[in-house]
């Protein structure tokens, strides 16, 4: 299975902390696949909700393409979602009633066909975010160290 990964939503990590990830099909116009396609789309203030029993993908932003005529797609119009009905209720019912936000992680071809990475995620606290880059440059000082250790 060929994937090639387009955006990843780094911001995301930083901000929510993901407990679950499912992968879903995303409909799209045909300039909006050949911009995808050229690497142009960012996900980084992209989010997930549902309405009317479906799911939708808000603020993706997804290049208009160069060699598109008067029919080009608007860059940050509201994509439909595709999963299974089970998936979707399941989905709606955390993000309702437990305060989870559905963030997306990743937009990526697999064997062609555009996928985007869904992430059930809880909002971080301020000091959540200061504490993980606090743990992150700690370990970074001991690999460091350890490096250090093996040359000596």
């Amino acid at each position: 299975m060929a994937v090639k990964i387009i955006s990843l939503n780094r911001k995301a990590y930083h901000d929510y902390d993901v407990h679950e990830s499912v992968e879903a099909g995303i409909v799209l116009t045909g300039t909006e696949i050949k911009s995808i396609r050229g690497g142009k789309a960012n996900l980084r203030d992209a989010y997930a909700h549902p309405q009317g029993g479906e799911l939708w993908l808000f603020n993706a932003h997804i290049a208009r393409y160069e060699e598109g005529s008067r029919y080009n797609h608007e860059p940050t119009r509201p994509r439909k979602l595709l999963l299974h009905r089970r998936q979707i209720d399941e989905l709606a019912g955390q993000v309702m009633q437990k305060g989870f936000t559905l963030v997306p992680l990743k937009l990526y071809l697999k064997n062609g066909i555009a996928k985007v990475e869904l992430g059930l995620a809880k909002g971080r606290k301020l000091h959540d975010k200061r504490e993980s880059i606090a743990r992150r440059e700690a370990e970074r000082e001991m690999e460091r160290a350890m490096k250090l250790a093996k040359r000596g």
